[in-house]
């Protein structure tokens, strides 16, 4: 089997849906040598902040000394990017023997259990990968939910849950109550929970949750906190408080103010999971001030090039599209933004919009190569009805050079629509120092937006072009 070949099964699995169950999950894992008792993990569930949250825990743990593997979805360029171990990606030769070898195992389960769905066999794939290179702990990112997602088969020194808001109605729920219901399913029977501050009615299923099941609840803005020192597009620096230690002047190369509660949690998280199990009863700043800053997580807030300037943010749903808009205000607003625009069908269109049409001089509506993806026209319509003038292109390399040839012009005023789209209350002569290329959406959109550029994602700073 090839690499080719291993993806091709591995994407072709997708044909099963999403099943949501640990059955099939806990007899792979049976038939695996129960790969997911090897190690410790950290387990990370809710809506928006997770993929930050768990990459922010495994670099401050990576910082005091230990092999620490991440699991991670969805992946923006390559599968790879989904199993890592010390921040390098599984290899190709890895994936190929791997999935052989879990495929092998379980070709004579067909009569006790379905096929596996992608996640559940990727989900394998990474609790293998980890227990045979003998990582210390794991770090791991729920696909979707938490009750009934693959990886709740472990049981971990610490539960995390993120910011929980609407998303995945289809599987979680209508309410925000059904949604933290679900999320919620991650906490186990007297394992410490690290929680968001969260909207009331999540709070209170995420605390009765706790409650029920005698586990510890430590609460952002309750039981920690952070305090906001400065904030571009660089990253934040804050300090950290709880109720055994402050920690001053900490940064982490994440842009944007939500990355504060963000960086807290994970904090909070790591040193909690350190201090609880009796092997590993340490906590140095340095070394978690040194994790923080050292984190390196990609497709936020991210400049990926810088001639034209182009950022990338995986906003997809509402509350990850308001941060979005939050931190244009702050610190682009030098900027004229051409947005360019890939969301899925079955998201909050309106809700992602919303916040973000308001920012733009252009904007440009395409779609990634996937199926789930709105088609530009509709998006279009949607944004004429909000009142928004739109282009559209039928691929995100279209909307890329149309995006780049707004950008050769020489002219960088504010046209009477964009005038019109932004609501300006100044002067309606408003020159822009910049533009930028602005794309978001989806994590599709993207991911393909860089395989397109032909880069996986490069760090560098809006600041490089001034």
């Amino acid at each position: 089997m090839s690499y080719p070949e291993a993806i091709n099964y591995l994407y072709g699995l997708q044909k099963y849906g999403i099943k949501l169950g640990l059955e099939k999950t806990g007899i792979i894992l049976s038939r695996l040598g129960n790969p997911h008792k090897d190690f410790l993990s950290i387990h990370v569930a809710g809506t928006n902040g997770k993929g930050s949250v768990s990459a922010m825990t495994a670099s401050v743990l990576m910082a005091h000394g230990f092999k620490v593997g991440l699991f991670t979805s969805p992946h923006l360029v390559s599968f790879t990017e989904r199993i890592r171990i010390n921040n390098e990606q599984i290899s190709e030769s890895d994936v190929v023997s791997l999935t052989e070898e879990i495929k092998s195992k379980i070709s004579n389960l067909k009569s006790q259990i379905p096929e596996p769905t992608f996640f559940e066999f990727v989900t394998a794939m990474a609790f293998l990968y980890f227990s045979r290179n003998s990582v210390d702990w794991a770090v791991i990112e729920t696909g979707m939910g938490g009750r009934l997602d693959a990886t709740n088969i472990i049981t971990p020194e610490v539960s995390v849950i993120t910011k929980i808001s609407y998303d995945h109605k289809e599987f979680l729920g209508e309410t925000l109550t059904d949604i933290a219901h679900e999320k919620a399913g991650i906490i186990k029977k007297g394992i410490p929970v690290v929680s968001a501050h969260q909207e009331k009615e999540a709070g209170e299923v995420i605390a009765a949750a706790a409650k029920e099941r005698s586990s510890p609840l430590f609460i952002y803005g309750k039981d920690f906190s952070g305090e906001l020192r400065l904030s571009d597009i660089e990253g934040i620096t804050f300090d950290y408080f709880d109720d055994s230690c402050t920690i001053t002047d900490l940064h982490t190369p994440l842009a944007g103010e939500h990355q504060l509660f963000n960086a807290c949690i994970a904090t909070k998280a790591a040193t909690l999971a350190l201090m609880q199990n009796s092997k590993f009863k340490i906590r140095n700043s340095k070394l978690i001030r040194d994790g923080l800053a050292a984190t390196k997580w990609h497709g936020r807030l991210e400049t990926v090039s810088n001639d034209p300037a182009i950022m990338i943010d995986g906003a997809h749903n509402p509350d990850a599209a308001k941060a979005l808009s939050e931190f244009i205000k702050k610190h682009l607003n030098d900027y004229r933004i051409i947005l360019i625009m890939g969301i899925m069908a079955d998201k909050d269109i309106h809700g992602i919009m919303s916040p973000l049409l308001p920012a733009a001089s252009e904007i440009i509506f395409t779609a990634p190569n996937y199926g789930r993806a709105a088609s530009p026209q509709k998006l279009a319509e949607i944004a004429l009805h909000m009142g928004f003038f739109s282009r559209v292109a039928n691929s995100v390399s279209d909307a890329i050079e149309m995006a780049k040839k707004c950008c050769e012009s020489e002219n960088l005023r504010i046209r009477e629509s964009e005038i019109k789209n932004n609501h300006f209350t100044h002067s309606p002569i408003h020159p822009f120092t910049h533009s930028l290329i602005l794309i978001t959406g989806s994590f599709y959109t993207i991911g393909e937006a860089l395989e397109i550029l032909g880069k996986k994602a490069v760090l560098g700073t809006l600041r490089e072009t001034i």
